[in-house]
């Protein structure tokens, strides 16, 4: 095969709410997750990575634009993701890669490739606003939103929307290794492969739920009363209809047990892709990182799903896997998937960028990869379903700070008190502390702007759903599309031309 030029291939690989707790990466004791392990034994590990927003498209669209949602009006799972704002994608295009997605990305709005010059798979969920959230009608639970059903449902099955999904989404990526290695084409190239487990709903064949046994799911450690909740994971567990659907101890441990078992099945897509890298003759010269949008609660603290900045929700797992670019190292410094980006173009560019558009919220990782000292900072933002005013959030050195104008303020020194259980804010031996927090929200942040905009957003794209029915209209959803006159065997093309071209290894004569 013939070999790429010295800026190495990216191979991006992401699950959808998968809790970095729930990894043995991350210590967890009965995961089997043989693969992720092996890969984090070779590569770099960051222990305090986080989301941007504790939601599946505002945390995607970060990562993509390397800002703060409220930057790009990335506010909620139905918020456009405008054309105009330049991705890694465009960057690495611009640097002369060939850039591919398959599977889950979730953008919503007309443009559905966002610098992606190829994309392999639809997305598992819409495109559309029919998702916006309604901060006018606080009470009014939306009908379409996370009930409990995913966990009282919770157990084996045979199949499921996302087994189909993903199953084709690693699919197609293997198949794009293979077209690229058997192919011509000499530039470096990044695949960005997004599957939707471990994701509720809790799920999974029988081969991965029999991977774990009842006795070995733990109840939750830490189980709070709604009453003694903040009030926005009081809120949440209101949109979430949590109290109307109570759930058992035996349907918490099935949930769980599903969930593993999704992460175990997650494993396993790993590993194809990382089989295929090796078998094309590509590992060598790329980059393989693998992570998540966010997290996912399990029952911590009485709640379920993402949707707050408490560590389940809000912490993402992040390896970078290169022995031959960055030795093996664990990372204790905080950073974010907004730092993605500036990361990606740091190594299109050998650490030498031309300059942004715009400025961007993202740093690069650059300097923790190769051992040196770099940022410990994450900053969020939740502008979402059971919020009723802007979010934010501050995690840097052993401290988390959660402020909305709405609610009380939160402060966790997480080296103390990593199950966030002792709330500085009313401590007098952390005023200065929290001063300086509070301080630097009323530096970063105009929230009552911020609160303006979201509504007038919502109301805007609330108006446009309701009208998007009346007398047709065509939808944004993305129509993967394949020339089948040019596949497998046709006869506008020479059968030994054909046969030779397809084979991988070719045949030496």
């Amino acid at each position: 095969m013939q070999r790429r030029s010295g800026r190495p291939n990216i191979v991006m690989i992401m699950a959808d709410q998968m809790t970095p707790g729930a990894l043995p990466v991350y210590g967890h004791p009965v995961t089997r997750a043989p693969a992720m392990a092996e890969i984090a034994a070779e590569g770099v590990v960051f222990e305090r990575a986080y989301c941007n927003s504790p939601l599946c498209a505002p945390a995607r669209y970060s990562l993509m634009a390397g800002r703060l949602p409220s930057a790009i009006g990335a506010y909620d799972n139905a918020a456009e993701f405008r054309s105009d704002i330049p991705t890694f994608a465009h960057h690495l295009r611009r640097a002369g890669y060939l850039t591919i997605l398959s599977g889950k990305m979730h953008f919503c709005g007309p443009d559905q490739l966002h610098g992606f010059e190829e994309r392999l798979t639809t997305d598992i969920y819409p495109s559309d606003f029919g998702w916006t959230p309604n901060w006018d009608q606080p009470d009014e639970r939306p009908s379409w939103y996370h009930n409990m059903s995913s966990v009282i449902d919770a157990g084996p099955c045979i199949r499921t929307n996302q087994l189909d999904f993903d199953d084709e989404v690693v699919f197609q990526a293997r198949r794009k290794l293979f077209d690229i290695a058997r192919g011509s084409d000499g530039r470096p190239f990044c695949l960005t492969v997004s599957m939707s487990h471990p994701h509720d709903p809790f799920a999974i064949p029988e081969p991965y739920w029999n991977l774990y046994r009842d006795e070995e799911m733990e109840l939750p450690r830490t189980v709070l009363a709604p009453e003694a909740m903040d009030p926005h994971s009081q809120r949440v567990r209101q949109v979430c209809a949590m109290d109307e659907m109570p759930v058992t101890e035996q349907q918490v441990r099935n949930a769980r047990r599903a969930y593993l078992g999704a992460i175990s099945y997650v494993d396993d897509q790993i590993a194809l892709i990382r089989r295929t890298l090796e078998e094309t003759g590509l590992a060598e010269d790329t980059v393989l990182i693998v992570l998540s949008d966010h997290g996912e609660m399990l029952g911590e603290r009485g709640l379920w799903y993402k949707m707050t900045f408490f560590e389940g929700a809000a912490r993402v797992p992040l390896i970078f896997h290169a022995p031959g670019r960055f030795r093996p190292r664990r990372v204790a410094a905080a950073v974010s998937l907004a730092d993605i980006l500036p990361t990606l173009v740091d190594l299109a560019h050998d650490g030498a960028p031309p300059p942004y558009p715009d400025p961007i919220e993202g740093r690069s990782l650059l300097p923790h990869l190769q051992g040196g000292a770099g940022h410990d900072e994450a900053v969020g933002e939740y502008l979402a379903e059971g919020a009723i005013a802007p979010i934010v959030m501050i995690r840097r050195g052993p401290h988390k700070f959660i402020h909305s104008p709405a609610d009380p303020d939160q402060l966790y020194d997480l080296d103390r008190d990593p199950d966030e259980l002792v709330n500085l804010a009313t401590d007098p031996a952390s005023a200065d502390v929290l001063a300086r927090f509070r301080a630097e929200v009323d530096r970063r942040w105009d929230l009552a702007r911020l609160h303006r905009e979201v509504l007038s957003s919502q109301r805007r794209r609330r108006l446009i759903w309701e009208t998007a029915g009346a007398g047709g209209g065509s939808a944004w959803d993305f129509q993967p599309f394949q020339d089948a006159s040019r596949q497998y065997m046709r006869n506008t093309i020479d059968l030994d031309d054909l046969e030779a071209s397809a084979r991988f290894p070719p045949v030496n004569r």
